[in-house]
Protein backbone atom coordinates (compact mmCIF):
# COMPACT_ATOMS: atom_id res chain seq x y z
CA UNK A 1 0.00 0.00 0.00
CA UNK A 2 1.50 3.28 -0.91
CA UNK A 3 0.68 6.60 1.04
CA UNK A 4 0.95 9.94 -0.51
CA UNK A 5 1.79 13.40 1.77
CA UNK A 6 0.20 16.48 1.26
CA UNK A 7 2.22 18.82 -0.45
CA UNK A 8 2.22 21.99 1.71
CA UNK A 9 0.67 24.93 -0.26
CA UNK A 10 2.68 27.69 -2.19
CA UNK A 11 1.24 30.28 0.01
CA UNK A 12 -0.23 30.15 3.08
CA UNK A 13 -3.58 30.85 3.68
CA UNK A 14 -4.26 34.56 5.25
CA UNK A 15 -6.01 33.99 8.33
CA UNK A 16 -6.07 35.64 11.70
CA UNK A 17 -3.62 32.77 12.79
CA UNK A 18 -1.01 33.21 10.00
CA UNK A 19 -1.67 37.04 10.83
CA UNK A 20 -0.42 37.06 14.53
CA UNK A 21 2.09 34.46 13.83
CA UNK A 22 3.58 36.85 11.05
CA UNK A 23 3.43 39.50 13.68
CA UNK A 24 4.86 37.56 16.66
CA UNK A 25 7.61 36.41 13.83
CA UNK A 26 8.29 40.03 13.65
CA UNK A 27 8.31 41.00 17.21
CA UNK A 28 10.60 38.09 18.19
CA UNK A 29 13.12 38.73 15.28
CA UNK A 30 12.95 42.66 15.51
CA UNK A 31 14.01 42.26 19.01
CA UNK A 32 16.44 39.45 17.84
CA UNK A 33 17.93 41.97 15.19
CA UNK A 34 17.86 44.96 18.26
CA UNK A 35 19.83 43.12 21.05
CA UNK A 36 22.60 41.98 17.97
CA UNK A 37 23.06 45.39 16.44
CA UNK A 38 22.90 47.01 19.41
CA UNK A 39 24.60 44.94 22.14
CA UNK A 40 26.62 42.71 20.59
CA UNK A 41 27.80 44.23 17.49
CA UNK A 42 29.73 47.70 19.49
CA UNK A 43 31.51 45.31 20.97
CA UNK A 44 32.66 43.44 17.65
CA UNK A 45 33.01 46.46 16.04
CA UNK A 46 33.10 49.58 18.32
CA UNK A 47 29.48 50.61 17.18
CA UNK A 48 26.18 49.94 16.81
CA UNK A 49 24.41 49.32 13.34
CA UNK A 50 22.08 52.32 12.85
CA UNK A 51 19.32 51.03 10.49
CA UNK A 52 17.35 54.44 11.04
CA UNK A 53 20.54 56.76 9.50
CA UNK A 54 19.94 54.61 6.22
CA UNK A 55 16.72 54.54 6.41
CA UNK A 56 17.01 58.72 6.71
CA UNK A 57 19.69 58.51 3.80
CA UNK A 58 17.14 56.68 1.32
CA UNK A 59 14.05 59.12 2.25
CA UNK A 60 16.06 62.03 2.38
CA UNK A 61 14.76 62.12 6.18
CA UNK A 62 15.64 64.53 8.88
CA UNK A 63 13.71 62.71 11.66
CA UNK A 64 15.46 59.93 13.53
CA UNK A 65 12.67 58.79 15.08
CA UNK A 66 10.72 58.37 11.95
CA UNK A 67 13.47 56.84 10.38
CA UNK A 68 13.66 54.31 13.74
CA UNK A 69 9.34 53.63 13.55
CA UNK A 70 9.85 53.43 9.49
CA UNK A 71 12.65 50.08 10.09
CA UNK A 72 10.85 48.89 12.74
CA UNK A 73 7.76 48.53 11.17
CA UNK A 74 9.28 46.88 7.95
CA UNK A 75 10.43 44.41 10.34
CA UNK A 76 7.17 43.56 12.30
CA UNK A 77 4.96 43.49 9.46
CA UNK A 78 6.98 43.51 5.76
CA UNK A 79 9.99 41.09 6.19
CA UNK A 80 7.82 38.27 7.65
CA UNK A 81 5.22 38.59 4.95
CA UNK A 82 8.15 38.77 2.78
CA UNK A 83 9.20 35.38 4.32
CA UNK A 84 5.59 33.54 4.38
CA UNK A 85 4.87 35.36 0.51
CA UNK A 86 8.16 35.77 -1.47
CA UNK A 87 10.93 33.26 -0.04
CA UNK A 88 8.82 30.02 1.41
CA UNK A 89 6.93 29.87 -1.86
CA UNK A 90 10.33 30.18 -4.03
CA UNK A 91 11.94 27.67 -1.99
CA UNK A 92 8.80 25.22 -2.02
CA UNK A 93 8.91 25.54 -5.91
CA UNK A 94 12.50 25.66 -6.63
CA UNK A 95 13.86 23.40 -4.39
CA UNK A 96 11.20 21.90 -2.19
CA UNK A 97 13.21 19.44 -0.24
CA UNK A 98 15.32 22.24 0.77
CA UNK A 99 15.30 22.61 4.78
CA UNK A 100 13.62 25.00 6.45
CA UNK A 101 16.96 26.41 8.21
CA UNK A 102 19.02 27.06 4.63
CA UNK A 103 15.58 28.62 3.38
CA UNK A 104 16.10 30.66 6.52
CA UNK A 105 19.77 31.71 5.77
CA UNK A 106 18.18 32.51 2.51
CA UNK A 107 15.97 34.63 3.58
CA UNK A 108 18.44 36.34 5.79
CA UNK A 109 21.06 36.82 3.10
CA UNK A 110 18.06 37.92 1.05
CA UNK A 111 17.41 40.99 3.54
CA UNK A 112 20.79 41.81 3.43
CA UNK A 113 21.54 42.03 -0.42
CA UNK A 114 18.56 44.07 -0.24
CA UNK A 115 19.49 46.29 3.07
CA UNK A 116 23.40 47.00 2.08
CA UNK A 117 22.76 46.73 -2.24
CA UNK A 118 19.50 47.87 -2.77
CA UNK A 119 18.74 50.23 -0.33
CA UNK A 120 22.38 51.42 0.36
CA UNK A 121 23.74 51.38 -2.73
CA UNK A 122 21.18 51.96 -5.16
CA UNK A 123 18.86 54.21 -3.52
CA UNK A 124 21.53 55.89 -0.99
CA UNK A 125 24.79 56.26 -3.26
CA UNK A 126 26.32 54.69 -0.45
CA UNK A 127 29.41 51.71 -1.19
CA UNK A 128 28.18 48.82 -2.40
CA UNK A 129 27.31 46.65 0.62
CA UNK A 130 29.01 49.58 2.66
CA UNK A 131 32.64 48.91 1.11
CA UNK A 132 33.02 45.21 2.65
CA UNK A 133 34.16 46.53 5.68
CA UNK A 134 33.46 44.72 9.04
CA UNK A 135 29.80 46.77 8.96
CA UNK A 136 29.15 44.72 6.20
CA UNK A 137 29.52 41.55 8.33
CA UNK A 138 27.95 42.16 11.16
CA UNK A 139 25.26 43.06 9.12
CA UNK A 140 25.16 39.56 7.47
CA UNK A 141 25.32 38.06 10.92
CA UNK A 142 22.34 40.37 11.90
CA UNK A 143 20.09 39.55 8.74
CA UNK A 144 20.47 35.81 9.35
CA UNK A 145 20.01 35.45 13.03
CA UNK A 146 16.55 38.05 11.97
CA UNK A 147 15.52 35.30 9.10
CA UNK A 148 16.20 32.57 11.29
CA UNK A 149 13.42 34.02 14.11
CA UNK A 150 11.06 34.83 11.51
CA UNK A 151 11.01 30.89 10.03
CA UNK A 152 11.46 29.58 13.37
CA UNK A 153 8.63 31.09 15.01
CA UNK A 154 6.66 30.30 11.91
CA UNK A 155 7.71 27.25 11.64
CA UNK A 156 6.47 26.40 15.03
CA UNK A 157 3.15 28.05 15.09
CA UNK A 158 2.35 25.58 11.95
CA UNK A 159 2.24 29.10 9.30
Amino acid sequence: MTTFSAKPALFPAITKTMIISALIAGVLADITWEIWARGITPLIIGGPLEPSALVQSVFGLQSHVLAELIHLVVGVVFYPLGYLFIARPLQRAILPGLPMILTALGFGVGLWIFSLYVMAHLFAGLPAFLGFGPITWVSLVGHLLFGLVVAVVLHRRGV
